[in-house]
């Protein structure tokens, strides 16, 4: 069990450092003036923070039931729940700005001569920074649950 624990832990936070990293390649990649190529492989890396965010999800989940601190650790505190809002609320942000990967790798796709419109850049920039704001919520929730905050 505590292999068991250690494993998934492990994957766990790797995972969460994976869509930090995520986070910013998408802050650095979306700016004027962005190529086809870069259109494509801003589609690329956000299809890999959507798996990655599964994974979270998947690992996480395996956490809470087989992990050494028990369902109930996890169930009753009010940190988790913060953690899981974090989680959630990024999740949701990053719903239009995949959106808006998706439909400049078409438009670029058929138009060479595409450019992203600056309205739809400063909305894609404005909702990735948000992301990565609340982003810093979920390892800060994190800490806090594991020194025991929230029961």
């Amino acid at each position: 069990m505590e292999t068991t624990d250690l494993v998934l832990a492990i994957l766990h936070h790797l995972l969460a450092f994976s869509l930090a990293g995520i986070i910013a390649a998408e802050f650095v990649l979306v700016r004027e003036g962005m190529s086809a190529r870069t259109l494509r492989r801003l589609a690329g890396i956000d299809r890999h923070y959507g798996l990655i965010a599964l994974l979270v999800i998947i690992v996480g989940a395996a956490r809470v039931v087989y992990g050494l601190k028990g369902w109930e650790f996890y169930v009753y505190n009010w940190v988790f729940w913060a953690k899981m809002a974090a989680f959630a609320a990024v999740g949701l942000l990053s719903i239009v700005p995949t959106i808006r990967f998706l439909a400049w790798r078409r438009s670029a796709a058929a138009d060479p001569a595409f450019q992203v419109p600056q309205g739809e850049l400063a909305t894609v920039r404005a909702y990735v920074r948000a992301q990565a704001a609340l982003f810093f919520l979920i390892p800060t929730f994190a800490a806090a649950m594991a020194r025991g905050y929230g029961l």
